[in-house]
This record gives C-alpha cells, structure tokens and sequence, in this order.
C-alpha cells in the first residue's frame, strides 16, 4: 500500500502535466498537447489504482481538492482554447471532402 503523501504527489504530477498541456494548447502545439495527454492518461490510471483504498489526512485530504481545483481550471482553459480551433479543423475537413466530392463528379 502507497502512503497518502505519494498520491497527494502523483495528483501533483498530474498537475504539473496539465499546465503544461495549458502552455501547448496557448502555443497551439498540438503534437505536444497530444503527447501530454498521453502522459496525463497514464500518471490518472496510476492514480485510479490507489486512490480509493489510500486514507488520508485531512490535511492531504485539502491539499488533494485545491491540487484537483487546479487540474480543472487547467483543463476548462484547454478546453476553451481546443474547442474552438477543432471546429473550425472540422469545417476545413468538411470542405476538403466537399471539394474532393465536387472534384471527383465533375472532372473532365
């Protein structure tokens, strides 16, 4: 069994991972974002292991919300940036497959 302190840390890890995905997606580093989810994916599950069998204190226990309250504004703030530029992504695939259609139908 891992000890309060070392989830309350690996919680940090993954918020450390997520401003990074932050200051990607402000870079509109995609590839990097990508790769940092990846990590982030992974250190989670890592998490989900021993999380709910881990006790503790109160004070971790604190320590632990305000570390998850960061992870989420991290995250709503990628999002924001995210949501966004994969629309206008899948409107320029939807005309690239409209000009492809039309190309294809009226070529000589």
């Amino acid at each position: 069994m891992i000890e309060g302190t070392e989830i309350v840390t690996m919680y940090e890890h993954v918020a450390t991972i997520t401003a990074q995905m932050l200051n990607a997606a402000k870079e509109r580093d995609w590839e990097k974002l990508s790769l940092l989810e990846d990590d982030c994916t992974r250190e989670v599950d890592r998490i989900r292991a021993y999380d709910s069998v881990t006790p503790l204190t109160p004070e971790l226990r604190q320590r632990k919300v305000r570390v998850i309250q960061q992870i989420l504004a991290d995250d709503r703030q990628i999002r924001d940036i995210t949501e966004p530029w994969m629309a206008e992504l899948q409107q320029l695939m939807r005309s690239s497959s409209t000009s492809l259609k039309l190309n294809k139908t009226y070529a000589v």
